[in-house]
């Protein structure tokens, strides 16, 4: 229920108007009070629901002498914070999904090549694709559009944390705890692993050396394929020489 609690103005103004102009004044000032004068108070306030999401409103009641009463809307100011931290979350979310997908994507895209020099290494399909371009390219492009959604104003200071421009461990490994910086830079492990695979198979087959084990090592153990590599190389070299002389 609403109180008036000005109704004794009104009550005071007509018990006084007999008693002639000397009141006037006092009268006028009474009236002129109760114009501005206010009483506020909150009614309930109005929630709902929309998708998984609250909406809600305050609203205050504002009654005047000669005004009456009126209801203020109050937007609830929880609901535009909320709405904020819903995009918020909806932009990580798909930033992770896209980092999920470009992990896959790379990781499959490269497959078929290993497979390639591993399963058929003199075929003439085999020997035309690792002579190509296209799949470094392609890696190419999907690893700078990762790098570039990766990239942030702290990403650089990361990268060169020393006071000697240097890399410092704790500033990569926080830079690497992105799942964006972390998918870009296994897309660039994976085109630095192929290129160093192919560059194993094409000396193998100038030298007639078995690559096989190499190349499957340059897919996950990229360093350890050339180190195996170049001990077969040498390994084969020296039988090579040794068959020579007996003969």
């Amino acid at each position: 229920m609403l109180k008036q609690p000005h109704l004794q103005h009104s009550w005071f103004i007509f018990h006084f108007c007999d008693l002639g102009s000397s009141h006037f004044k006092l009268i006028n000032l009474l009236t002129t009070v109760s114009k501005h004068s206010k009483s506020t108070f909150a009614l309930k306030p109005i929630n709902t629901e929309f998708y998984g999401i609250h909406i809600g409103n305050k609203l205050r009641n504002q009654w005047s002498f000669m005004r009456g009463s009126g209801a203020i809307i109050i937007p609830n100011e929880s609901f535009n914070l909320r709405q904020k931290n819903s995009k918020l979350q909806a932009s990580c979310f798909a930033n992770m999904q896209l980092a999920s997908d470009a992990f896959t994507l790379g990781t499959a895209a490269v497959l078929p090549f290993y497979t390639l020099m591993v399963a058929a290494p003199k075929s003439e399909l085999t020997k035309k694709c690792m002579r190509s371009s296209i799949p470094y390219v392609l890696l190419g492009v999907l690893y700078s559009y990762l790098l570039y959604l990766s990239w942030t104003p702290d990403t650089f200071r990361l990268m060169f944390a020393s006071k000697y421009w240097l890399p410092e461990l704790p500033g990569v490994a926080k830079m690497f705890s992105n799942e964006m910086t972390l998918a870009s830079a296994w897309i660039h492990l994976l085109v630095v692993d192929l290129y160093a695979a192919r560059q194993v198979y094409q000396d193998g087959l100038e030298n007639e050396i078995e690559t096989r084990h190499s190349v499957s090592l340059c897919l996950l153990f990229c360093p350890i394929g050339i180190l195996v590599h170049a001990i077969t190389k040498a390994l084969i070299s020296t039988f090579r020489e040794s068959k020579s002389e007996i003969h």
